[in-house]
């Protein structure tokens, strides 16, 4: 299913800078990322402004997990219920297996639908339990629900990621969660099953990554601030 996004990154924003004198951007270190590339922390633009409210909607809905963990019975929300079932499971679980089966347990759960048909909007990130109360989302409400049920399952936040990437054959941007296990990043993707590691990763040109610091732009992708209505097919996830 499309989505449209507007990005609205300005030039200003990924400046890197040194550790003495910041700037607007703090260059990350090349092994910390997937894709083993530089990025910088943006301290502006659409993309971070569209994290931080699904952000604090995740701060929200963590207390209510937290609930309703601790109180199966008297949780109120089937979405939350839907959601720590998935973790339950994985929970018994180890390694490259816990990945898995969260990959395929929360594809099976949401059906691919667009922003447009779902909200009559181009860009709407919603967060897990808004996700799972429908039932349905794109490639970006699959990726924020895989970092929250990785979460809650014991994957450290230091080995989560978001990542924004361009798909050079279909002409696509697309986003998924990646996870490092044994110092590896694995691609956890609504559209497949199987894990992939980056480094095998093909045909694709990553843009952004995200993690608990914020949104960071990988080194040398160019900058873009597109009008989602003017140029659609430019700025589509799938």
């Amino acid at each position: 299913m499309a989505l449209g996004f507007t990005w609205l990154v300005a030039a200003a924003d990924v400046q890197a800078a040194t550790l003495l004198s910041p700037g607007t951007a703090t260059l990350v270190r090349r092994s910390a990322e997937p894709f083993g590339r530089f990025a910088a922390i943006l301290s502006d633009g659409g993309l971070r402004e569209k994290w931080l409210g699904v952000a604090r909607q995740l701060d929200d809905e963590r207390v209510q997990l937290a609930l309703c963990d601790g109180d199966r019975d008297g949780c109120v929300s089937p979405a939350a219920l839907q959601l720590l079932a998935i973790v339950d499971t994985a929970r018994t679980r180890e390694g490259r297996a816990r990945l898995g089966e969260i990959n395929r347990a929360i594809n099976l759960a949401i059906r691919p639908m667009s922003d447009l048909a779902q909200y009559g909007e181009i860009d709407v990130w919603t967060s897990p339990l808004v996700t799972f109360a429908h039932g349905a989302g794109d490639c970006e409400d699959y990726a924020i629900a895989k970092l929250v049920a990785l979460r809650l399952a014991g994957v450290a936040d230091d080995d989560l990621r978001i990542v924004v990437l361009h798909d050079t054959v279909s002409g696509e941007d697309h986003a998924i969660a990646a996870a490092r296990l044994e110092g590896h990043w694995l691609m956890l993707d609504n559209r497949r099953m199987a894990m992939v590691e980056d480094a095998d990763a093909r045909n694709i040109q990553p843009l952004f990554v995200i993690d608990r610091h914020g949104v960071m732009q990988y080194a040398g992708t160019p900058l873009v601030a597109f009008d989602a209505a003017a140029a659609p097919a430019l700025v589509s996830f799938r």
